[in-house]
């Protein structure tokens, strides 16, 4: 176990750690922007550089080994000098438009200028060129905002599997983006919106659709009921400064209807239909092979999640009818409130405006399928992710 000093602490590093690994443990905050907990560490932003004593250079602490009578030293004029200057070239590239960004106050780059006490950029001159994307129904990519950290590349590639995103050319030119700096609609994309989770600034996020939202609350003939995901009562507090995994389901109740939301569900209750569908879908699948004798695909997988589906859809075709054919309980709400719930209330399905709060983006997508019009018109209107619900609050 590595044994060595930062800013005057011995601190007792696990066999492998680095540096800012040690440092966290002594509770010493080395500001970070490309590094990922346990998923990356590629010292491209340089922002957690620190002073080794001995060596030649600063050196990065997400990518520097703890080693035994290292002496690290992590605030040094030298140190403040060079993150200031790191955080300045990035911001000298970065088509910020803080006060309109839906980052604003969210935003880690401006999080890290305001703690090294940036209050002007030095450095002008040319900029890369930027490209809006919002050519796939749930994300939307600003490359004018990207800090080329990487992030969103890892965990598309490494996590999710997928490799719909990663960095292409050179210098000024460098983008991080689908192949052939093409569309994210051009290259097999499941929309699960992991990118947009991890990325530190406002280069993706998911599509806004707040207002069309607003514009059905406001139509007198529209009744607009809105369903709500089990895990967004315990997240939403996190918009307003409650400790993460706080319930706030009569909160986030009350404040529907204040919205104006004419009717508020759970989606639970749609997932109970689901799980009675699947099991009598599975049941039908065995007696076909167990005493009709008959062919059929078993086993018999099932997921709620869209992105796992359109996953299955892209990469593993083979598998497809070992999928059960019942619909997510998002949809499965969807088609009942413009059926069932449209006749025991007389009222017309396309006078209906389904809205989901879903912690998904890949729900957005799912929604648009268009195979999901059960009653003639579209199950699901709008799709509101839980920030998007914050916001509207």
């Amino acid at each position: 176990m590595p044994k060595l000093t930062i800013d005057g602490i011995r601190v007792d590093a696990p066999e492998g750690a680095s540096v800012l690994q040690a440092a966290r443990l002594a509770g010493v905050k080395i500001p970070t922007l490309c590094y990922l907990e346990g998923v990356q560490a590629i010292g491209a932003c340089r922002v957690c550089v620190v002073d080794v004593q001995g060596a030649k250079a600063l050196m990065a602490s997400c990518v520097t080994p703890a080693t035994d009578g290292m002496v690290v030293r992590t605030n040094t004029q030298r140190v403040r000098d060079a993150r200031r200057t790191v955080v300045e070239l990035l911001l000298s590239d970065h088509d910020g438009e803080c006060q309109t960004c839906e980052r604003n106050d969210d935003c880690e780059l401006q999080a890290v200028a305001r703690e090294l006490g940036v209050r002007e950029v030095r450095y002008t001159g040319v900029k890369s060129r930027g490209m809006k994307d919002a050519s796939t129904p749930a994300l939307v990519r600003d490359t004018g905002k990207c800090i080329l950290c990487r992030r969103c590349v890892t965990v598309c590639s490494g996590m999710q599997d997928v490799g719909a995103i990663f960095p292409q050319n050179r210098g000024y030119e460098t983008v991080v983006g689908p192949a052939f700096c093409g569309n994210l609609n051009s290259v097999a994309c499941v929309q699960c919106g992991q990118c947009a989770a991890v990325c530190p600034v406002g280069a993706i996020s998911e599509k806004d659709q707040v207002d069309e939202v607003w514009k059905a609350l406001e139509e007198p003939h529209k009744f607009v009921v809105v369903q709500t995901a089990p895990a967004i009562r315990a997240a939403l507090g996190e918009c307003f400064g409650y400790p993460p995994g706080t319930l706030v389901t009569g909160k986030m109740t009350t404040a529907l209807r204040r919205l104006g939301f004419d009717a508020v569900f759970d989606t639970n209750f749609a997932a109970d239909l689901t799980i009675m569908e699947e099991g009598t879908e599975l049941l039908t699948r065995l007696k076909k092979a167990l005493v009709e004798h008959k062919e059929t695909a078993l086993p018999m997988f099932t997921s709620c999640s869209p992105g796992w589906i359109k996953y299955a859809e892209y990469f593993h075709p083979d598998i497809l009818p070992n999928i059960s054919t019942c619909k997510s309980p998002q949809q499965m709400f969807g088609a009942l409130a413009k059926t069932y719930f449209a006749k025991k209330t007389a009222r017309h399905p396309g006078g209906i405006v389904v809205v989901s709060i879903m912690p998904c983006t890949a729900k957005k997508f799912e929604a648009q399928r268009p195979e999901m019009k059960d009653s003639w018109v579209r199950d699901v209107d709008v799709v509101l992710t839980t920030r998007e619900l914050g916001r509207m609050i």
